[in-house]
């Protein structure tokens, strides 16, 4: 898997952050969230070192949580109001709000620095689930579809592990570093 010059060349940052305690689809607008190694977002329900979405739960508590933090980028969320679709920051349930990377693009592995302290690792594509329509009618088929392939196409986020501790504010630039070696493209987690 090749990756194109400009995942690494434009400026991206941090456009919006959100966390919430409760197991909601959708996570209220924060001002910083914290990263905390091998947990998450401190104050996120789904923070921990195993499994914290109820379904997987229930599947088995001891499951490492390679869903720890959950990225969206912007461009998305500019895609979707021009389809008619009002979809506010943090209501996909993202911790993090990216503008200038193509997160979908990145090879399994790669590498985030969010601001100066924080760092994260991307562990795979977010698996929607129909919840999604509660904000609006048809917008999941939206997020998932089919490619003219007969792949499935994933557009609702990415998730990753943290690999540093520290504070994540909107504004703060973001640094890619690609992983080392053949390039696996990103799966489900």
């Amino acid at each position: 898997m090749s990756v194109p010059d400009e995942l690494l060349t434009a400026p991206a940052s941090v456009v919006s952050v959100s966390r919430d305690d409760a197991h909601h689809f959708s996570k209220p607008r924060h001002d910083e969230i914290r990263l905390v190694t091998g947990f998450g977002v401190e104050g996120d329900a789904h923070f921990g070192s195993t499994v914290q979405h109820l379904s997987r739960i229930r599947r088995d508590p001891s499951t490492p949580n390679l869903r720890q933090v959950h990225l969206i980028h912007a461009e998305l969320l500019d895609e979707l109001a021009t389809d008619g679709y009002a979809v506010a920051p943090g209501a996909l349930g993202e911790n993090v709000l990216t503008r200038g990377v193509d997160l979908l693009g990145l090879p399994r592995g790669s590498r985030l620095r969010l601001g100066d302290e924080a760092e994260i690792e991307i562990t795979g594509l977010r698996n929607p689930c129909v919840q999604i329509d509660q904000l609006g009618d048809g917008l999941m088929k939206r997020l998932v579809s089919r490619g003219d392939d007969g792949e499935v196409v994933r557009l609702a986020g990415v998730m990753a592990v943290v690999l540093a501790d520290g504070p994540v504010i909107p504004g703060d630039a973001i640094t890619v570093t690609l992983p080392d070696g053949e390039h696996e493209a990103l799966q489900p987690v």
